[in-house]
């Protein structure tokens, strides 16, 4: 192909039809992508959430679903003044702006009170030790109880008035009252009285409990008291 002919190709009107084809194609498409990334994404595009808090659940989801938003329950919590199935919390906060189709995680309200096992702590610790293994596991104490027995010493649990043992599940909002020891043992306590241990093989001997007396003889009449009665005179001798 001599240079005239390939410069000519130049001229060709197909050649340069193609690609002006090419063109209003890659036009096309870098448009399209453009614009349909922007919708897919909803670029722009902001929607108000709204304040869920304290709604009920049911209302809470046809609020969102009419804003194109979804919802999500995350979690459960109890609070006792609240309805059950009402909304405590909600992620993300009311006023923030998301795009459509965003979900919103919600906290709901318990049915009933969550419950904790009661630990072995009952005749098992002392108080300062119940006291902070109970608050740890989140229990709520009253004010303890002090009973006739060992000074800090565990002796029983209150709920509401009852005796509780371990292993019951108590009731997360219910405050626990401690009963310990107040140092002084109880009038009603029996007292055991342990016999004295005896010299191994034999009976006991009560000689060997027994005061020893040394007999005294009665003093002599030389020896008598003053007020006493004289002693005789001797007799005279004779020659």
């Amino acid at each position: 192909m001599t240079i005239s002919e390939f410069m000519g190709k130049f001229k060709s009107s197909y050649l340069w039809g193609n690609l002006a084809a090419m063109a209003v194609v890659a036009v096309g498409l870098t448009m399209g992508v453009k614009y349909g990334l922007a919708i897919y994404t909803h670029h722009g595009e902001s929607i108000p959430i709204p304040d869920l808090v304290h709604k009920k659940y049911a209302d809470a989801e046809e609020i969102l679903d009419n804003l194109g938003l979804q919802i999500v329950v995350s979690d459960t919590g109890y609070v006792k003044t609240l309805p059950p199935d009402c909304i405590l919390e909600q992620t993300p906060a009311p006023g923030e702006r998301v795009k459509s189709g965003h979900v919103i995680y919600v906290t709901i309200n318990a049915l009933h009170s969550p419950t904790i096992t009661l630990p072995d702590v009952i005749d098992n610790s002392s108080l300062r030790e119940a006291m902070a293994k109970l608050t740890a596991m989140g229990f709520k104490l009253a004010a303890p109880e002090f009973v006739p027995g060992e000074k800090d010493w565990v002796y029983g649990i209150l709920v509401n008035g009852r005796h509780v043992a371990y292993g019951d599940k108590i009731p997360v909002d219910a405050r626990l009252i401690i009963q310990a020891g107040n140092g002084q043992r109880d009038s009603g306590d029996s007292v055991n009285y342990v016999d004295p241990e005896y010299p191994r093989g034999g009976d006991f001997d009560e000689s060997e409990d027994m005061d020893v007396f040394e007999e005294v003889p009665a003093p002599s009449a030389d020896h008598a008291e003053p007020g006493g009665t004289p002693p005789a005179e001797p007799a005279p001798k004779t020659e």
